[in-house]
């Protein structure tokens, strides 16, 4: 990777590696940002997405100095980074369909948390602080914050993190569920890259048929019925699958199986 960028990406071995190499988004590390995650969405050899952010922190999100000098020089230009950036790299993330492993080193606060719960399992160091930040400086939420805690933690507690500003530990976050796993704070990164290295091995196809029933049941946009015959179309597409069938044969012989993806 490169030293120079703000946010790098890199594939190797069916493993697209997206990292932030500085906490706060200025409008460069915002760009550079979204690049690597449509990168990573577009790929079609990746198996499994790691998204990790700087030594020192996650993500705390918008470069407070760099959008004061815009509120100065041309407030109207000031927060059309959300429509130009933050929704943007929100969906990049969500248009990804393999699993997404988030490594969190530090603080994942404002849009920081948002991008970090837009992922499918979160791996965090014990130092990790999360917040909302936003009613702070006296603005509202973006980068589907709101979305991702009502569904995290129900109404109540994203209330009290929305309006009150509360800043959590990562051993609360893990009883809440904002977090997967919480590791010692030099860990955090091998932890993160080895749960996504397994994922990238492991039954491509089936993972991305369980993150779409997951994602479609926790919008509740459909109805029971609706659901069971989805899972039902699923497994009829993924039981002519070489992996489906390899996996059958490996537990019939009593052995691990091997995946391909296919």
């Amino acid at each position: 990777m490169s030293e120079d960028r703000a946010a790098e990406f890199e594939e190797a071995d069916g493993l697209a590696t997206v990292r932030l190499r500085t906490p706060a988004l200025t409008r460069r590390v915002k760009e550079e940002l979204l690049a690597a995650l449509r990168r990573a969405a577009e790929s079609t050899t990746a198996r499994a997405v790691l998204l990790l952010g700087s030594e020192k922190a996650f993500c705390v999100g918008q470069d407070l100095a760099e959008h004061a000098r815009i509120l100065d020089e041309a407030p109207e230009q000031a927060l059309t980074t959300v429509h130009e950036h933050y929704n943007p790299i929100v969906l990049a993330l969500e248009e990804i369909q393999v699993p997404v492993v988030v490594g969190i080193g530090g603080a994942a606060v404002g849009a920081g948390l948002g991008f970090a719960l837009a992922g499918d399992v979160r791996v965090s160091a014990r130092r990790a602080k999360f917040g909302t930040a936003f009613t702070g400086i006296g603005l509202a939420s973006d980068s589907g914050l709101a979305y991702r805690l009502v569904r995290s933690l129900g109404q109540a507690r994203a209330m009290e993190m929305m309006l009150l500003g509360t800043v959590i530990g990562a051993d609360r976050a893990l009883e809440l569920g904002l977090v997967t796993e919480v590791v010692d704070d030099d860990a955090w990164a091998e932890r993160a890259r080895e749960v996504a290295v397994r994922l990238a091995s492991g039954p491509t196809s089936a993972f991305v048929a369980a993150k779409r029933e997951v994602r479609a049941a926790a919008s509740g946009a459909q109805e029971l019925p609706e659901l069971l015959a989805e899972e039902a179309d699923l497994q009829n597409q993924l039981g002519v699958t070489a992996d489906h069938a390899g996996a059958v044969r490996a537990f019939l012989d009593k052995r691990a199986p091997t995946f391909t993806g296919s």
